[in-house]
């Protein structure tokens, strides 16, 4: 049974729990609770679980008995008076069933004891979970956008920053802890960790990859992620804009899609490390991430920003100033629209590089125009590894100086790839950053009617579901507000 299979078959359980009322995205976390307990089987780690609670013993039960037993192991595995595990303590933390049904959870559990375990240890149990969550990003796009990210977009940003063998990594926006799994995957393969020293390799699993997670429920998806891709990091769950997250510094790498929006309630940030003080959220989180960067001149981050972090007056520009004298803004990467499943949404990819001092160290800003002249995105246009491949060969990730324009005012003004010097940026009003030159329109158009009609669907969709978004988003404002 191929991968893809296994991971169809388990999103396939969902259905039998419509009846007991249990959401798309609610069913992931279900899920998680009971293979937590198969997968430790599986991978023969079941040392840290009570007896009585491992997996063999849940399935001998049926009926009634299984349903309350499951209720009990529930509270249990949350207790850390009863489990001392720290991670198995995160996992079930405040858990609860929400199969009421005795029969729906004797027919799941079963039914994943019934699964080809032998073909998802081959294929790797934590590529099969990030597949389940990949398929519920893509079924449910409300809400499940905000903590997953696009795996080629996180894979690309991995290999722009290069990451080190011993160097420290950190999300203070963890989600599902996907770009730092990225990151390890990455060193894995570039250095194969089996022919690291003890040390070392202590290092890459406990020390090399951390993070934050403000949501619970995300939290606890990221806490098995993280387990089932071999790694043991300080994974917190609270909210990294405030005190609580004053311990995330001196990284070498920070890689990060961080939430957009303003606080609740148009609430500041209750950190005492901030220069700037703003109810944005990504301009809190922007200097958070700079701010926790190791003043040598190698530390290095990429991340996510909606458009506004480029033009934002006022405390935006101030923070812009600092992020370019603090660091050097070297790539601005404009990314197409449709990619997110909070549609409409535009963003951006800022990489930046920390300087041994606070002053003046950009000197030019790299922009490159991939929103432009770009094909289709969408739920049946996802995005890929070859959408990057011109990016990154223009990046020059192993030397930047080796860099060329592929713009040029005469003989190539839609050309996607464009230097602008820091003087230039200074005198642009309130230092903006939102730069656009290559023209809407393309010189012509040589797609099929049948991909017109499917972008012109997708498009429909997104307005859709922006419209369904701002009617939840406005349910319970009142009048003052």
């Amino acid at each position: 049974m191929s991968h893809q299979q296994i991971v169809q078959k388990l999103w396939n359980e969902c259905n039998v729990l419509r009846a007991d009322g249990v959401s798309h995205q609610d069913y992931t976390t279900q899920l998680t609770y009971i293979l937590f307990l198969k997968m430790s089987k599986e991978q023969g780690e079941e040392q840290d679980i009570p007896e009585k609670y491992r997996w063999d013993n849940l399935v001998s039960k049926e009926g009634l008995e299984l349903s309350n037993f499951y209720r009990q192991l529930l509270l249990d595995l949350g207790n850390p008076e009863i489990v001392e595990s720290k991670r198995i303590n995160g996992i079930y933390a405040d858990a609860s069933t929400a199969i009421h049904e005795p029969a729906n959870l004797e027919k799941i559990i079963k039914d994943i004891d019934g699964l080809d375990w032998f073909s998802a240890r081959e294929e790797g149990l934590g590529e099969l979970y990030e597949g389940l969550m990949e398929k519920n990003a893509n079924e449910v796009k409300s809400g499940a956008g905000q903590y997953f990210t696009p795996r080629p977009l996180i894979n690309m940003m991995v290999r722009m920053t290069q990451p080190q063998v011993g160097d420290r990594c950190n999300d203070p926006a963890a989600g599902t802890f996907g770009f730092m799994v990225a990151a390890n995957e990455y060193l894995d393969d570039k250095y194969d960790y089996s022919t690291l020293d003890q040390d070392q390799y202590d290092f890459q699993v406990h020390e090399a990859f951390s993070g934050m997670e403000l949501v619970e429920t995300t939290h606890r998806l990221a806490l098995m992620n993280q387990y089932l891709h071999g790694m043991d990091g300080k994974l917190e769950q609270g909210d990294s804009l405030s005190a609580n997250g004053e311990w995330m510094k001196d990284y070498d790498v920070v890689l990060t899609n961080p939430p957009f929006g303003t606080k609740k309630g148009g609430e500041r940030a209750t950190r005492d490390d901030l220069t700037f003080e703003t109810s944005n959220k990504q301009l809190n989180f922007l200097q958070i991430i700079y701010n926790s960067l190791k003043k040598d001149g190698k530390a290095r981050a990429a991340v996510v920003v909606p458009d506004n972090v480029l033009f934002a007056d006022g405390k935006g520009e101030e923070i812009r100033r600092d992020l370019m004298n603090k660091c050097n803004l070297h790539t601005i990467l404009r990314l197409p629209t449709g990619i997110f499943y909070a549609q409409g949404v535009q963003t951006n990819v800022l990489f930046f590089t920390r300087g041994e001092s606070d002053k003046d160290n950009t000197e030019d800003v790299w922009i490159y125009d991939m929103r432009h002249q770009m094909r289709s995105f969408g739920k049946r246009n996802p995005l890929n590894k070859k959408d990057f491949a011109e990016f990154e060969k223009a990046f020059c990730a192993d030397d930047r100086s080796r860099r060329k324009e592929t713009w040029d005012k005469e003989k190539n003004p839609n050309g996607r790839w464009r230097k602008f010097s820091i003087d230039e940026i200074m005198k642009r009003p309130n230092t903006s950053l939102d730069i656009s030159w290559m023209s809407e329109e393309e010189d012509h158009d040589d797609r099929s009617l049948g991909e017109i009609l499917n972008e012109m669907n997708e498009k429909s969709q997104a307005i859709r579901d922006a419209i369904a978004e701002l009617n939840k988003a406005l349910e319970g404002i009142d009048d003052e507000d």
